[in-house]
């Protein structure tokens, strides 16, 4: 069995000292992939790539003059023939030993690997992340598949001998797959999150289509291509186009035996009523949060300012884990504000694939026109205390590229405090005692992220006793809510941010993707 070892590749040029290398890297896979923009790809199914003339056209969101790729609009009939596909493979891939299921998906991660610069600079165009953020997507990936396989194998694939008091009864239990899977991704992690659920459900030896965003399809469909001829033909489908029809028909299928979902909680509780209206079948989702960050008088506020800032900005906070509330304790809330809009006036908005930029573009049309009514909503019954514009800048035209903004001074009832926007809008609240904002903060039908600066360690354990999130982080300055790493930080939501209270990239996440059967033997 091979130990798991997280990639972490920026991590590891900060400690070798080797950033400059690392950079020097990313400059020349950004020259490189660029020559391959504006081909045409093909979904897979059945084992086959299938080319399509009724295309749509993926542009960056940083410069919609540039055409990524096309790909197909996949039809209800292509999904029913995926679904199909699946359903009829499952049997010989499932019969496949769990030793050889682990060893193509770590094959495939050693792939990942080597063309990590590659994919992570195909990512910055793409989906608009900075160039760590696309680096720590990429890796993701690979830990993801890494320690998926590791998991299975420790556990020798989930089969485990039971005691029975009758000597002549030889028990055991193990834990099978259930069968075709629908997987549903995100655009914000095209290759973690994407790649993670369809590892889960693969892995487990159920088989699966993968329907990506159509906004960022391009990242998923380099896995489904490297991996797609290691299995059994049907095994993995992958279809692009619309949810409302690939995605619809996946949740809406009799022959779907799970869905694994990533997405708004609107689309995710739908979609759950949908898929278990008519019979008990398992529907993973994570979606979203509103996530708290309390900051106590008892903290260094320059730490502090930088974690809130990291976690509410990074990748313009399009990920269901960005800070969208910060609660600040009286005594040193304006000496805090001042220090965070200070900082947030200061970063770098740009082009994402180049070195110094922080922030790039938020996704779409459509985020950049939510931006401007959330903004007009805050000036109207609020403060705006820093950004709130659209940018068009010489350079930025072409692009979806907003101000990070902060705000206050809102109801805490508001529904800019309640409702998770996916942007970078934060809200700051001020609160005089710390029994006050661990209540403030709990105020949210969602449970996914929380974080903390105190130097109180009564606070910390009332804290980490308290508050009703999955992942909640003490005094974090790199990002106070952000950045799980899979296998250190499983990644779980709690209330409406998730369906299973199990987390990606735990021990307990592959388990989701599979049933117990007991077994007897009689001498």
């Amino acid at each position: 069995m091979t130990e798991f070892e997280n990639e972490f590749t920026w991590g590891k040029a900060v400690q070798n000292n080797s950033t400059n290398e690392f950079h020097a890297n990313f400059d020349k896979a950004i020259d490189e992939v660029q020559n391959n923009f504006g081909k045409t790809y093909p979904i897979i199914v059945n084992g086959k790539e299938v080319f399509s003339d009724f295309c749509f056209t993926v542009k960056s969101p940083a410069d919609t003059r540039i055409s990524i790729a096309k790909f197909p609009k996949a039809s209800i009939e292509d999904t029913q023939s995926a679904i199909a596909s699946a359903k009829e493979s499952f049997e010989k891939w499932s019969n496949i030993s769990y030793q050889k299921r682990a060893e193509i998906f770590r094959d495939c991660a050693n792939i990942f690997s080597m063309e990590k610069f590659s994919l992570a600079a195909l990512m910055t165009f793409e989906n608009g992340k900075n160039r760590l953020e696309a680096m720590g997507d990429v890796d993701e990936a690979i830990d993801f598949m890494r320690f998926y396989a590791y998991q299975l194998e420790k556990n020798e694939g989930f089969c485990k001998p039971t005691f029975h008091p009758n000597p002549n009864e030889k028990t055991q239990t193990v834990l099978k797959p259930f069968g075709v899977w629908g997987i549903i991704a995100p655009f914000n992690f095209p290759s973690a999150i994407a790649i993670g659920m369809t590892t889960g459900a693969l892995i487990t030896g159920n088989t699966a289509v993968l329907k990506p965003a159509s906004d960022a399809p391009l990242s998923s469909y380099k896995f489904a291509k490297i991996i797609f001829p290691k299995l059994p033909a049907g095994a993995l489908n992958f279809l692009t186009g619309s949810g409302s029809v690939v995605g619809q028909t996946l949740i809406e299928s009799q022959d779907v035996d799970g869905i694994a979902f990533t997405g708004s909680r609107e689309v995710g509780m739908s979609g759950f009523k949908e898929f278990t209206k008519s019979s008990a079948r398992p529907f993973i989702s994570e979606m979203g949060g509103k996530n708290p960050v309390i900051v106590t008088k008892n903290t260094d506020l320059d730490k502090a300012a930088d974690g809130v800032l990291n976690a509410a900005f990074g990748f313009g906070g399009q990920k269901c884990s960005a800070c969208s509330r910060v609660y600040v304790q009286n005594e040193i809330a304006d000496q805090f504000v001042s220090k965070l809009v200070e900082k947030t006036k200061k970063l770098k908005i740009g082009m994402p694939w180049q070195k110094e930029v922080f922030l790039g573009p938020v996704i779409n049309q459509d985020a950049k026109s939510k931006f401007e009514d959330a903004v007009n909503v805050a000036k109207k019954d609020g403060q705006v205390l820093a950004g709130g514009s659209v940018i068009n800048a010489v350079g930025l035209e072409h692009g979806y590229f907003i101000e990070p903004t902060i705000v206050t001074k809102l109801p805490e009832s508001h529904k800019l405090m309640k409702e998770e926007l996916f942007l970078p809008f934060l809200c700051v609240q001020r609160f005089e005692n710390f029994d006050d904002a661990i209540k403030l903060a709990n105020q949210t039908e969602y449970g996914l992220t929380a974080g903390i600066f105190s130097n109180d360690q009564k606070q910390l354990d009332d804290f980490f006793s308290k508050i009703q999130a999955g992942v909640v982080y003490a005094n974090r300055s790199a990002s106070a809510t952000t950045a799980a790493l899979v296998s250190s930080q499983p990644f779980v939501g709690w209330k409406n941010s998730g369906s299973t209270g199990k987390g990606a990239g735990g021990e307990q996440y592959l388990q989701q993707f599979m049933r117990a059967q007991t077994q007897t033997r009689c001498d």
